[in-house]
C-alpha cells in the first residue's frame, strides 16, 4: 500500500463530471482506493469551496470521507518543506507549495494532481484528460 497525497485539483474533478479531468481523476482513485490517500487540509479547504458556494459542503465533505481520503494537518514540518519549496520557486502558490510540502514531509510515494505546471517537481503524477 502506497501512501499518495492528492492535490484539490483531482478531488475537484473526480466529483465534477464537467470538468475536462473528470474521467481521468475517477479512473485514478478507483487504481488506488487501496492505498494510503492523504488530502493536506488546506487542499480539503480548496475542494470544499465550491459546494460550500452551493450549500452542499457536508455533501461533499460525507463524500469525500466515504473515498477513503484522510485530511492531513499542515504540520510545522510540512510547512518548513512549504517554505523552502516556495523559497526554490517563488512562481509556485503556497496552497501548491503546501501539498508538495506535506507529501515531503509524509514521504510520499505519490502526489497526485492535474496541474501541468507541478511537473518539475520530485513524486509527482500529473493526470491528463487524454
Amino acid at each position: 500500500m502506497a501512501l499518495i497525497v492528492l492535490d484539490a485539483s483531482v478531488l475537484i474533478a473526480h466529483f465534477d463530471q464537467s470538468d475536462a479531468l473528470h474521467e481521468a481523476a475517477t479512473k485514478t482513485l478507483a487504481a488506488h482506493e487501496a492505498d494510503d490517500l492523504r488530502l493536506p487540509a488546506s487542499a480539503y479547504a480548496e475542494t470544499l469551496v465550491g459546494a460550500a458556494a452551493r450549500g452542499e459542503q457536508s455533501l461533499m465533505t460525507t463524500a469525500i470521507l466515504e473515498l477513503g481520503v484522510t485530511i492531513e494537518p499542515i504540520t510545522a514540518t510540512a510547512a518548513e518543506r512549504s517554505a523552502a519549496f516556495r523559497a526554490r520557486d517563488r512562481s509556485l502558490r503556497t496552497p501548491d507549495a503546501l501539498v508538495l510540502g506535506c507529501a515531503e514531509a509524509l514521504d510520499a510515494a505519490t502526489v497526485l494532481t492535474g496541474d501541468r505546471r507541478w511537473a518539475r517537481f520530485p513524486r509527482v503524477r500529473i493526470l491528463s484528460a487524454w
